[in-house]
């Protein structure tokens, strides 16, 4: 099916800020997984309040929806074009900490969004980073180091 072969075609070579969004991705595909599967892991390892609720059915839907971002990181960085890491960085240093912070202020599982809070941006600001200094003479990109 071309499908597959599509999505399991080698990607070449990769420039660092391809790589870091390609990591990106298996990090969002392993947390949303994990939280999609076990819910619980707000309570335990987050120390959030019990459900009292429906909301470990919230949690997993937070949980795919962190699958899929990371499913796009994945494949967006795989495909090697500088527009897919600039365009996560402005959702990422913007958007997650204006939306999740006052909810977690709200007493909304505030251990677990601040958490978000804080990795997402993070990770957004490396990944401007990298996309910055591979513009710079001397950094050869495909290489994924820079060159002194």
């Amino acid at each position: 099916m071309s499908l597959i072969k599509d999505l399991l075609e080698h990607p070449g070579d990769q420039s660092i800020t391809s790589k870091y969004t390609v990591l990106n991705g298996v990090i969002y595909l392993g947390i949303g997984a994990l939280v999609l599967i076990w819910p619980g892991v707000v309570q335990t390892i987050f120390r959030d309040a019990a459900f009292v609720g429906n909301e470990a059915a919230l949690i997993r839907v937070i949980g795919m929806t962190v699958m899929v971002i990371g499913w796009l990181y994945l494949f967006g960085g795989l495909s090697g074009g500088r527009r897919i890491v600039a365009a996560s960085v402005l959702d990422r240093v913007v958007l997650v900490p204006l939306v999740l912070v006052p909810l977690a202020i709200a007493g909304v599982f505030p251990h677990f969004l601040l958490a978000f809070a804080v990795l997402d941006p993070t990770l957004g600001i490396g990944a401007w980073l990298l996309l910055s200094r591979s513009d710079r003479p001397g950094f050869h990109s495909t290489a994924g180091t820079p060159q002194l």
